[in-house]
């Protein structure tokens, strides 16, 4: 196997396209174009860079010397290419793809290190379920998230959001905004908003509320207002009662909460 062959192989067997090679070692995606077609190679500080990317030597690289199999995934050396790497490099590609992409991909490492899957696993993750620092994906979880359907992280973007800062259909966090249901220290909401302050153009319930139907233990300002340290006649079940009146599809587990919250 000559040297083109040889470096397409290596490059296929670990899941990575033309631009991640390069991008690895310092070079253009045409560039590694070319030395798979045989059409240019490497100069020799390259050659060095791959050499310690592929955990082989120059002349096992190039052809010169027989190669043993390819280390198992835990086995895998660890990157020492200059600036581009620091400290411990991992990855793990699994052999099984779903629609071109790997079941399992977990790249870990010091700076941008992308893992692309089924299940990704890295500082930035891209996947049906993506765990990382930065993570896209139908359920997402880290610091930074965005899923389709769940995330969970310090910043949350979701269907269901549940972080520091979330936001999305169903939002609980630290400040949550949510279109139908938010819940947290700050909560904002279209429909229910649950919190210390708590605003909604439905229903607000919190230590100080503002919405259409307000609830609240300290304030509460809205068309209906009702606040607990105010006293009145008005009982939980009354209030309940003008709720379903104002919002006919409100969760009856909210009754619960109106009645913790004007007792």
């Amino acid at each position: 196997m000559n040297f083109a062959e040889h470096l397409m192989a290596l490059r296929r067997q670990r899941g990575w396209s033309q631009e991640e090679l390069g991008s690895q070692i310092g070079v253009t995606r045409q560039t590694v174009s070319k030395w798979e077609m045989s059409q240019s190679t490497p100069e020799l500080e390259k050659l060095v860079e791959l050499s310690r990317l592929f955990g082989m030597s120059i002349d096992q690289l190039v052809g010169l010397e027989a190669v043993r199999e390819r280390l198992d995934p835990w086995e895998e050396p660890v990157r020492r290419t200059g600036a581009r790497s620091y400290g411990i490099f991992y990855e793990y590609v699994s052999p099984v793809k779903v629609f071109s992409l790997p079941l399992v991909h977990i790249r870990l490492g010091y700076g941008p290190q992308v893992a692309k899957g089924i299940v990704a696993i890295g500082n930035l993750a891209v996947g049906v379920v993506a765990i990382g620092s930065c993570s896209l994906g139908v359920i997402s979880l880290g610091g930074l998230c965005l899923g389709l359907l769940l995330a969970l992280g310090g910043v949350s973007f979701g269907l269901i959001a549940l972080g520091g800062l979330a936001v999305g259909g169903f939002a609980v966090g630290g400040c949550a905004v949510g279109q139908w249901l938010a819940a947290g220290g700050g909560a904002f909401s279209n429909y229910l908003a649950i919190g210390g302050s708590a605003w909604s153009t439905g229903l607000a319930i919190g230590g100080s509320a503002y919405g259409h139907v307000a609830i609240g233990s300290e304030e509460a300002k809205g068309m209906y207002t009702f606040v607990r340290d105010l006293g009145g006649t008005m009982n939980g079940a009354e209030v309940w009662t003008i709720i379903k009146q104002e919002f006919p599809h409100m969760w009856d587990w909210v009754k619960s909460v109106i009645l913790w919250a004007i007792v």
